[in-house]
């Protein structure tokens, strides 16, 4: 029991990202149960920064995530092979714009 009466097993799941300190964005660390989102930051701080190699770390609720299926990449995915016009191959890029 947790000591505000709840069993453990009935805490929300929080997925935690964290932002290195040479990375530009968050990366998917793990996942870690907590009462609420502060508890979540702080268990997260303790358990996925331990060598203080973090500068930024986000929990958000599993619940709140929606994502595709890895089954279904194909036809989820299939609409965007045919619009050649996102492709950087489809333009004329000067000579004189660097690092394209």
């Amino acid at each position: 029991m947790s000591a505000e009466g709840e069993p453990r097993g009935d805490w929300p799941l929080f997925e935690v990202f964290v932002r290195g300190k040479r990375g530009l964005n968050h990366v998917h660390v793990g996942s870690l149960h907590a009462a609420d989102a502060e508890m979540a930051l702080r268990n997260a701080r303790d358990l996925y920064t331990r060598r203080n190699e973090g500068v930024s770390i986000w929990v958000v609720p599993a619940e709140a995530i929606s994502a595709s299926s890895p089954d279904e990449k194909d036809p989820f995915f299939a609409p965007s092979a045919d619009k050649v016009y996102r492709h950087p191959t489809f333009y004329p890029i000067p000579e004189d714009v660097p690092h394209m």
